[in-house]
Order: structure tokens, then sequence, then C-alpha cells
């Protein structure tokens, strides 16, 4: 273990799984790779950003999709799992850059806390927030 924030309530083999399809996703979103991101997002998904907005799944690819959020990085520290059957709760620091509406940001680093549910044998993510940290 590399910082001990890899301790887990449950089964290794399920909170790997979740850290897998975190990361997939991570990469789905910097790569505008929208067929895995879809699949990744649950439809009723939403995120509140580090500003303070809520933005749905439609709103949040959509600028994915478009070019008005590109992350240039997203690298994420060891991810911790809490897992509560078909639901689990994931949280981990990354450094994180994105050109938002054309205003490209710094090298920051950031607080994610994300649920994830299992639904029809895979695991989606549904509400999503994110912090900055000064």
């Amino acid at each position: 273990m590399s910082s001990g924030i890899e301790k887990d309530s449950g089964d290794t083999t399920e909170a790997d799984e979740l850290r897998a399809t975190e990361r997939k996703r991570l990469r789905a979103l910097v790569e505008a790779d929208m067929e895995t991101a879809l699949r990744l997002h649950a439809d009723d998904f939403h995120l509140v950003t580090p500003s303070g907005m809520s933005l749905s799944r439609e709103q949040y690819l959509g600028n994915v999709a478009s070019g008005a959020f590109n992350y240039l990085v997203w690298d994420p520290a060891p991810i911790e799992v809490r897992l509560y059957g078909d639901a689990a709760v994931i949280r981990y620091q990354s450094q994180l850059q994105i050109i938002s509406r054309g205003q490209e940001s710094p090298l920051g680093h950031y607080w994610h806390t994300d649920s994830y549910e299992k639904r029809d044998g895979r695991w989606q993510v549904v509400w999503s927030q994110a912090t900055q940290i000064d």
C-alpha cells in the first residue's frame, strides 16, 4: 500500500474493479471518448463542480463532447473505496488541469468524492463532487 489511502471495507476484487472503472472513466473524459463516458455515467448522474455548479449527465458530457470542457491532465492518487452492496463511495486526490469554456486553469490539486451503483451488473457513477485544495 502506498499512502494508507487504500483501506477498503468489503471485497478487494470489487474495490479493485471500482478503481479500474474510475480510472477508465477519467481516461474517457481526458480523451473525450464519449462512447465509454456515456456507458460509465448513469442516466441520472449529477456533478457538483469545484465552483459549486450542478450539472446533469447531459450537460456535463455535452460540454466534454463539444470541447467546452477540455481536460488536459487528470492524474488520480490512490483511490479509497467503501462498498455497501450494490453501492459504493470512492474518494481520492488528483492533479487536474482543464480548459473550461476557453479559460485554461493552472494545474491544481483536488479532492474527488464519487458515488457508484451497480446497475445491470456494471458499476456506473451516479454523483460526483470535486473540491479544489488550496
